[in-house]
């Protein structure tokens, strides 16, 4: 079996990709800044990890059923991978928001430990409407994939 006619892979890898493409225009419509490295970083709507692992879940869904072992294993990997990134990835993000606030209002804390000053990232997990966005996003393109490509 070739590797491109492995629908719950390619669906998960194009929606993952996707996720993080759209992320760039989604930017520029908030922010009013064209930031395209938004296309390569983790955090932000929506989430590439959510589209990725539901997408997965979906293809998996379509292809053997929703009553297989497959779509039972990627259900709960998507719920942990979803879990993980609004809760211990978005506080992990929170604290280093504060690290480098503090570090910033303290130069004295850099030179005591001989640290180059480099800021920690702070855009790591997401908020749940983006890890919701990415899991619509993530099982909408599985769909759309299926029925343009696959059927």
């Amino acid at each position: 079996m070739q590797i491109i006619h492995n629908f719950p892979l390619m669906a998960a890898l194009m929606s993952m990709i996707a996720a993080q493409v759209i992320k760039v225009p989604l930017n520029l419509i908030w922010s009013k800044k064209w930031d395209v490295t938004r296309a390569f970083s983790t955090g932000g709507m929506p989430s590439s990890h959510s589209a990725a692992v539901t997408s997965l879940a979906a293809a998996l869904g379509i292809s053997d059923g929703l009553d297989s072992s497959a779509f039972a294993v990627a259900a709960v990997l998507s719920a942990i991978t979803m879990y993980d990134a609004a809760g211990v990835r978005r506080h992990a993000g929170l604290q280093a928001s504060f690290l480098n606030r503090l570090v910033k209002s303290t130069p004295s804390l850099l030179k005591d430990h001989g640290s180059t000053g480099t800021e920690l990232k702070e855009l790591l997990g997401h908020r749940p409407i983006e890890v919701l966005a990415g899991a619509f996003f993530g099982i909408a393109s599985s769909i759309v994939i299926y029925f343009t490509l696959y059927s």
